[in-house]
């Protein structure tokens, strides 16, 4: 598949949501917005980096045959199918043998390199091959502690095709078993009754085992303990790191392991410096986190290998055969010693594959780089080749997703390469106290306006979620000198404290705050007015809830410049501009107004998972194994509430566009109340299996369990329909796909009820805030 159109289709589709949600009336704010959400200011153009090439070590049969490894390894580690048949034994990476030669000597070590460099083998081809001289079956010889189960659940996968395939069921040549907290009771007791040779686990149940009776027995069996791994170092810092660091001597102390040997593995774990700087560096880590010396020597980090050959950039026959292959006069490769040959290849391995350590030579992975834009690699290569660049970064797509399907003689991609895609959750728009016109507007965070001598201040911008009337977000304060000074917060600070009160300033030059009383009694919502009178006015428990007439400096320092704006405090109680209101029980201001980030952290994921999981399922060309998407988050909480979040959007999803594809087709005439969940069940067509606990009914026994979805349905339709409970999600009514009458509401509601309603955004007989909702024939 061309990962790049994935990439354009999921953000294309993001964009969409975005932008679609956040109303905004004033014209300069909408084209700025627009204009810097076009050019990626959430989402900046990809990073590319191609996969390098690892230096082989010696196989395997050398590794045996002088007595590194047990005979046995030969058979485990090999590749086999599905029925166990052996293949060829694997050919270890460089570093990968020094692993194993440094667990062989007894020295503690941390491996340190990129990911997909095979880190896992670096400490379970060791252990297995200390399970096969010591013998199976003499307690917990490894602990291997990973920071997410799903690591441990990925890495038990791979233990059961290296030591079950090819032996006979139930017969491993070493006993491993996952223990995190996910087993059953069965499984935990069957676990501490017969202790496995390798224990997966994470920190947190390792520090339960140590404290729980019901566990001791699994502490005394892992007594003389030979192996502690810690899978991804780098994620336990600060008071996590102090914490797994007295996790580790504990344990070391519980299990009696005067021999044990500590390993850790880590993209990460230094940055900046030579190769030698980092050992360095890394070894002192090492040392405080395991409490046991790690030398700097054993400290691994990868041996990369070039799979081109490197052409010096100043060669002018290698420039000249560049420039042919990017204009076409060169066919592209379509072999693997080809790709191997191809100039094209050599430059991108050169720029974004491998490059030469400053001082040492040593090949180091480069950074990743964006292929477009300044600085991108496509503009590099046109100021090389002095080829356009747009025709560069052409070339260059076309030669990553080419050398990504040419194999190479041991089956994987010639060119794997990633495309690394960041996404920014949007803050606010800024804006300086100034008329529309004239202000300073920008979407970059600051406290002043840039490039005045003469300081203004910049303060966040909310917006109603009916008009798109923008308000500035402000805390009211006090200074030193006892002016009263307006400055920035977020929006969901809400809080009153020393520091100030929150509120709002409004101003509008086309519809701007009255100041006479009857201008005003047209303006409030309809619930402030007292009709108790002769004349209606402001209600006497609202009087202190109007708008304060202020004039502000460019500091926002009350009564120091001509800038006239209007207060409100906080709670956002009505939209000066279209007069929408809210009710005293709607105390949060998320769901009256809207910032660029106003779709959250949940929501964002689910979206861009969503998107990609579509295009995939839409992908003939992949494997229905490959359709798939796997997403990390940094803990289980994050992980459970993803996942909810996830299958609430999937189910409300498919609820509206059942009731989207009924009310289409009833045509002009629509759905009444009386018919209106049957039509939209009729719509949904679910398979039985998935909603009925017996999928063999029949008969009276399936009407009953089609009138129970029924039920709960139409409870679900109405429910959705209720305004504002999604505020990223508005249901199809908000979104004008949807429209409800009332019957007769024309023949008994007054002409003044329904112009109030359309006003104050309230129906007589309905409390939601919409103005449009009361209006005969679309409401």
């Amino acid at each position: 598949m061309d990962v790049f159109q994935l990439r354009d289709k999921v953000i294309g589709d993001y964009a969409s949501y975005v932008s679609s949600f956040v109303e905004i009336r004033d014209r300069r704010i909408r084209a700025l917005v627009d204009e810097e959400v076009g050019q990626g200011f959430l989402w900046p153009d990809p990073l590319v980096q191609v996969n390098p090439s690892f230096e082989p070590g010696e196989p395997l049969s050398e590794l045996v045959d002088s007595g590194v490894l047990h005979p046995e390894c030969l058979k485990i580690f090999a590749s086999k199918d599905q029925e166990g048949n052996l293949g060829e034994p694997f050919r270890l990476h460089r570093h990968q043998v020094e692993a194993i030669q440094a667990a062989r000597a007894g020295e503690n070590y941390v491996l340190t390199t990129g990911t997909g460099s095979g880190k896992s083998l670096s400490y379970i081809v060791p252990i297995v091959d200390h399970v096969l001289r010591n013998g199976t079956g003499k307690g917990i010889q490894a602990i291997v502690v990973y920071p997410m189960n799903a690591l441990a659940n990925s890495q038990e996968g791979e233990l059961e095709k290296f030591l079950c395939r090819g032996y006979p069921q139930g017969k491993p040549p070493v006993t491993f078993a996952r223990y995190t907290g996910q087993e059953d009771s069965e499984k935990r007791n069957e676990i501490v009754k017969s202790a496995p040779d390798i224990l997966l686990t994470n920190y947190v149940m390792l520090e339960l085992v140590l404290t729980r009776v019901w566990d001791r027995k699994l502490v005394k069996q892992a007594q003389g303990l030979r192996f502690l791994v810690f899978d991804e170092l780098h994620t336990y810092r600060g008071r996590q790191g102090s914490d797994v660091s007295l996790l580790i001597r504990r344990v070391r102390e519980a299990c009696r392991a005067e021999r044990l040997l500590h390993i850790g593995t880590s993209a990460t774990l230094a940055s900046g410096g030579s190769w030698t700087d980092q050992q360095k560096e890394v070894s002192r880590v090492a040392t405080d986190i395991f409490g046991a010396p790690v030398k700097p020597e054993f400290t691994i980090g990868e041996t990369l290998r070039r799979v081109t050959p490197f052409r010096s950039p100043d060669d002018e026959g290698f420039l000249a055969a560049l420039r042919d292959r990017i204009r076409g006069d060169l066919p592209p490769p379509g072999s693997y010693a080809e790709v191997t040959a191809d100039p094209l290849y050599s430059w991108i391995e050169s720029n974004l594959g491998v490059a030469e350590e400053v001082g040492t030579g040593r090949l180091i992975r480069c950074q990743p780089r964006a292929l477009s834009g300044e600085g991108g690699a496509a503009a590099t290569l046109s100021a090389a080749t002095g080829v356009e660049e747009e025709a560069c970064e052409l070339a260059l797509r076309r030669a990553l997703l080419l050398g990504n399907m040419v194999k190479s003689p041991a089956g994987k991609p010639a060119f794997a390469f990633r495309l690394h895609q960041f996404v920014s959750k949007g803050e606010a728009v800024y804006a300086s106290l100034e008329a529309e016109d004239n202000r300073h507007i920008t979407l970059q965070g600051q406290q002043f306006v840039p490039g005045y001598k003469q300081q203004k201040i910049l303060l966040p911008l909310a917006f109603c979620r009916e008009c798109g009337q923008e308000y500035y977000t402000v805390r009211r304060t006090t200074d030193p000198q006892g002016r009263v000074v307006y400055s920035n917060r977020a929006l969901s600070d809400r809080q009153e404290n020393d520091d100030g009160k929150p509120g709002f300033l409004y101003f509008n030059s086309k519809r701007p705050w009255p100041t006479a009383g009857e201008q005003v009694i047209q303006r409030i919502p309809e619930a402030w007015v007292d009709h108790s009178g002769d004349s209606p006015k402001v209600g006497k428990n609202f009087k202190d809830r109007l708008p304060t007439q202020v004039f502000l400096d460019g500091l926002g320092r009350e009564g120091q410049g001509g800038f006239r704006a209007h207060y409100l405090s906080a709670p956002f109680r009505f939209c000066l501009t279209c007069g929408v209101s809210y009710g005293a029980r709607q105390s949060s201001d998320f769901g009256k107004l809207a910032t660029l980030g106003s779709e959250g952290r949940s929501t964002a994921t689910t979206i861009l998972s969503l998107s990609s999981v579509r295009v995939l399922r839409r992908d003939e060309e992949l494997e229905p194994h490959a359709r798939k998407l796997l997403s990390f988050t940094d803990n289980r909480q994050d992980a459970s509430l993803q996942a909810g979040h996830f299958n609430d959007f999937v189910e409300i999803s498919l609820i509206r566009s059942a009731l989207l594809k009924a009310v289409a087709g009833a045509g002009e005439e629509g759905l009444r109340h009386d018919n209106l969940t049957r039509r939209v069940f009729e719509a949904l067509d679910l398979p039985l299996e998935l909603y009925a606990f017996n999928p063999q009914v029949e008969f009276a026994q399936r009407e009953a369990t089609d009138r129970a979805l029924r039920a709960a349905l139409g409870y679900y339709l109405y429910r959705d329909l209720r305004r504002g409970w999604r505020i990223t999600s508005p249901n199809l009514e908000q979104c004008g796909l949807l429209t409800i009458d009332y019957l007769s509401l024309g023949s008994f509601a007054p002409p003044k009820a329904l112009e109030g309603a359309a006003r104050t955004g309230r129906c007589p007989r309905d409390s939601a805030p919409d103005p449009q909702r009361c209006l005969p024939g679309t409401a």
